[in-house]
């Protein structure tokens, strides 16, 4: 900002300095809004775009209407956030996508250092760690140095990426996870830049960015594609937003974790459809929630849907920025909000917000979530219920007498497998031991939970009282430690906890995302073995915000979301075919059985040690070198230099062809006439069904293209480590072995039938066979298309494969802004009307009209279906096209080929 337009600039007066700010009590006075009354959420935004006004994106209008939300005209939001934050697995196709675009530019005269980021961004790498060691001292060691020489090339790009872009800084592995590390360290509250201070805002290329809305933080998780244009100056256009009211009242029952309200959240805000809106939490309940709580809340913003989900800034803010070493910033945070009216109290008068839900805390009792959905929270009691109800047609049904023996066998002499340490969990016994409903991975991961230290200190002190009352986790069970934090390894030690979760197996692995997001690891051999001789239904158990189908191990049915201590709860059970509020999880010394509620911390405990043991110094010492890494990034060979040097026998990083013999101007836009359908997919079909993610199986197209490129199988790594190789990803995409494809009845996995032919084969190859023919493709879905994490490669891959269209009957908000961004046409059926209802069966032929012309948001288009035999039927659907700047986006193939035709014309 260089001038002020709607003069209402005003002087900011600290006790280091003065600056200027835009100030929303003078927009109240100068447009008569009610600015006071309007959500937390809503007036940062306003300031956002306030500040900006008069320049390309905002007017004078777009302000004085969203200054009268609700009632204001329907004006769009240029929101421009004030930085960037990535992850290494959607962060390294988006410098790959840069360093092309720097080609691109060099090859057409240009200067290459005009690609750069805009705004401040943060890459910190933490999704490539894999559970390959554990249970054992030096898992951390091992788990580390495989990540090194699994992702060598790709931290060579980053390491490159930091030196050549200004503004662009990496966490290097074996730091932490970049929510946590978000949270923790690098969200300032309120920023300050070029003489002016405003709220710190940002999003992030994964859909769990919300969690630093917990510190007061607007952000939320967006496309790598999205993210670039961010980088390179192109603001997000948002809709009039919807705002929910969340009221707080009273305060956590005993024996329940801000995990088992999130689940409880998750579940209401689900239920009661929040797709696509804010939630922004008030109330006086709100005085008993830490920081740490409220980002756990905030953190699984994707799992009820929510675009985020705020928590004002107030005491508890100031107080975690001191204990987090961020003390020379309080003092702007406090004097900043209370001005500008964004510092929340008790006694504050209730924003007006779209809606209002009432939360009693009180009502909170512990719960996990599964097993397949995050928003599929059960009690305790119905565990074992809910794994039949979903697994009846694979799992055996165990009785409570069951239960009971294998319990008594594992004390007796002849199983004495019970008492074996994790390094013997590969034992015959083990295996043997093995039974539908086993737990076969129990994690304490993911930056949900490990973020807040009083659950983990409940999961260490629950591990002191099983291991004093001679309990042992049962050796099938995979265990694991990884903290988003190194913090978190600082205060288990200074509790003297370590010990005790590390003799149950649950030993430091990485800190990094591990489980939540795939990276498991191989279950032992022998356990392997087992589960597939046996055809059992398995389960795991983890701390983490996603337990959707086939995302935690090939070989685990069923997933269950859990707060750490009871994470080990189950670990020491081994079953989730139990009932831990009645069932003993195993006897002590004398042969006495063993409840759950003996064990388990008292708030009083936990309250006492998360005071003695986390100190304001363990954070500052760990963030002082958060940026250094370790000495194997320290010295990783690394190029340098302003251009990238893409090599062609690289197969973790290729030049994408988005860029190759690029056009000045874009392609005229046209009809889509003689399409064909490569699948038709039902409703929750998310992006990990349709993103490359996970292991990369041998007969695979993409294991079938490393090993032309002499890639032996182990090395083969995992798709998320292969992001910036568009051979490899497109090939995965659509690969979800748990994928259903109505044109191949019962049958699972990446198949679809090439037609006219009938031929079944992969969808990569049909699409391949397809493209070799100039045939476009359409994919037909149902509801929720593309839920789940903000995956660029679920859009990428679909638009390489040569899909144009994709037809549902609803859109996760991410996902289709996605499509868009790569030019492939999002469009919805009509109310009342699907795949189903049109007898679709995928073997007919496409047309869709009403697009060549020109497009405008939401306009309709028609699709014409020719059958095989010849009849016809037409249906009219709705241009998922939202904003007039995404049409933009489109009409030129996509929003990065949209900034690079900008920047050569400059």
């Amino acid at each position: 900002m260089t001038n002020d337009p709607l003069g209402i600039a005003a002087t900011l007066t600290t006790a280091s300095a003065t600056a200027q700010y835009v100030s929303l009590t003078k927009l109240a006075d100068k447009t008569g809004a009610e600015i006071a009354r309007l959500p937390h959420t809503v007036k940062i935004l306003l300031e956002n775009i306030a500040r900006r006004a008069g320049g390309r994106d905002v007017s004078q209008a777009d302000v004085e209407a969203l200054a009268h939300w609700p009632h204001g005209a329907d004006a769009s939001i240029a929101f421009m956030p004030a930085r960037v934050m990535m992850q290494d697995f959607t962060g390294v196709p988006a410098v790959v996508d840069l360093a092309a675009m720097r080609s691109a530019i060099a090859r057409a005269g240009g200067d290459p250092k005009t690609v750069n980021p805009f705004v401040p961004v943060d890459l910190i790498i933490d999704h490539s760690v894999q559970v390959d060691r554990f249970g054992s001292a030096d898992a951390y060691d091992i788990n580390l140095e495989w990540e090194y020489r699994r992702n060598r090339e790709r931290y060579s790009l980053l390491n490159w990426a930091q030196q050549a872009f200004d503004g662009f800084r990496v966490v290097p592995p074996g730091m932490g996870i970049c929510h946590q590390v978000n949270l923790e360290h690098l969200g300032r509250v309120v920023f300050e830049r070029d003489g002016w201070v405003f709220p710190d805002t940002l999003v992030g290329t994964d859909s769990h960015t919300p969690m630093i809305n917990g510190l007061g933080v607007l952000g939320w998780g967006v496309g790598g594609i999205e993210a670039e244009a961010a980088m390179l100056g192109q603001p997000m256009f948002l809709p009039k937003p919807v705002v929910l009211g969340v009221r707080t009242r009273g305060t956590l029952p005993p024996g329940t974790t801000a995990t088992d309200l999130v689940l409880t959240l998750a579940q209401i805000l689900r239920a009661h459809g929040v797709v696509g809106k804010f939630v922004e939490f008030f109330g006086p309940g709100l005085s008993s929630l830490s920081i740490a709580d409220r980002a756990t809340l905030s953190n699984m913003s994707p799992e009820f849907g929510a675009t985020a989900t705020l928590f004002p800034v107030d005491s508890n803010t100031l107080e975690y920025l001191r204990l987090t070493g961020r003390d020379d910033s309080v003092d702007l945070v406090e004097r900043y909000t209370r001005e500008q009216g964004l510092f929340r109290t008790d006694d504050a008068a209730e924003p007006n917000f779209s809606e209002v839900l009432d939360l009693d805390l009180s009502k909170v009792e512990p719960s996990v979530a599964g097993p397949k959905r995050p928003q599929d929270r059960v009690a305790l009691a119905g565990v074992r219920q809910s794994f039949r109800s979903v697994m009846d047609d694979e799992a055996t049904d165990v009785s409570p007498n069951e239960i009971a023996r294998l319990i008594a066998e594992g004390c007796s002499e002849a199983g004495e497998f019970l008492k074996a340490s994790p390094e013997h969990l590969g034992q015959p016994t083990a295996a043997a031991s093995v039974t539908d409903g086993s737990v076969v991975i129990a994690a304490i991961t993911s930056c949900t939970n490990t973020s807040n230290p009083s659950v983990m200190i409940a999961a260490g002190l629950l591990a002191r009282k099983a291991v004093e009352a001679g309990l042992q986790c049962r050796p099938w069970v995979k265990t694991s430690l990884a903290p988003g934090s190194r913090v978190v390894t600082q205060y288990l030690d200074k509790a003297g906890l370590t010990p005790y979760l590390e003799k149950l197996g649950f030993n430091l692995v990485g800190y990094g995302c591990t489980t939540c997001i795939g990276n498991s690891g191989p279950l032992p051999e022998e356990i392997a073995e087992a589960v597939t001789t046996k055809k059992l239904a398995v389960a795991a158990v983890l701390s983490g915000n996603r337990n959707y189908e086939g995302r935690i191990h090939s070989q685990v049915k069923a997933s269950y979301l859990a707060s750490p201590p009871l994470c080990v709860a189950y670990a020491l059970i081994g079953t989730v075919l139990c009932d831990l509020s009645v069932d003993p999880l195993g006897t002590d010394q004398q042969g006495n059985p063993v409840y759950l509620k003996d064990i388990w911390p008292t708030a009083a405990e936990i309250e006492t040690l998360v005071a003695a043991a986390v100190t304001s110094e363990q954070f500052e010492q760990e963030y002082g070198r958060i940026f250094e890494g370790d000495d194997k990034w320290k010295s990783m060979p690394a190029p340098i230099g302003t251009l990238f040097d893409w090599t062609d026998d690289s197969t973790y990083v290729r030049e994408p062809p988005f860029f190759i013999d690029f056009a000045d101007t874009p392609a005229s836009l046209a009809d889509i006439q003689g399409a064909r359908a490569l699948a038709i997919l039902g409703d929750s079909i998310t992006t990990d069904h349709i993103s490359p993610a996970g292991a990369i199986a041998l007969d695979s197209p993409a294991g079938k293209y490393l090993i032309a490129h002499k890639v032996p199988a182990d090395e083969f790594n995992s798709f998320g480590s292969r992001r910036g190789n568009h051979e490899v990803m497109m090939r995965g995409t659509f690969g979800n072995i748990r994928l259903h494809n109505a044109m191949v009845p019962g049958v699972e996995g990446p198949w679809t039938i090439h037609t006219p032919s009938g031929d079944k084969m992969t969808i990569y190859d049909a699409a391949m066979r397809y493209l070799q023919k100039g045939t476009p493709l359409v994919v037909i879905a149902g509801k929720e298309y593309g839920s789940g994490s903000s995956r660029d490669w679920a859009a990428k891959g679909a638009a390489l494969l040569g899909i144009k269209a994709i037809i549902a009957q609803s859109y996760e908000r991410i996902h289709r802004s996605n499509l868009v961004c790569m030019g492939v046409l999002p469009l919805q059926f009509k109310d009342g009307e699907s795949a189903q209802s049109l007898g679709l069966s995928g073997d007919e032929t496409f047309a869709i009209t009403g697009i060549g012309n020109g497009i405008k948001p939401r306009q309709i288009a028609s699709v014409s279906v020719v059958r095989q035999d010849g009849s016809r039927t037409t249906f009219d659907t709705v241009v998922r096209i939202d904003a007039p700047a995404e049409v933009e986006y489109f009409v030129n193939g996509g929003i990065l080929q949209m900034v690079l035709r900008q920047l050569l014309s400059t």
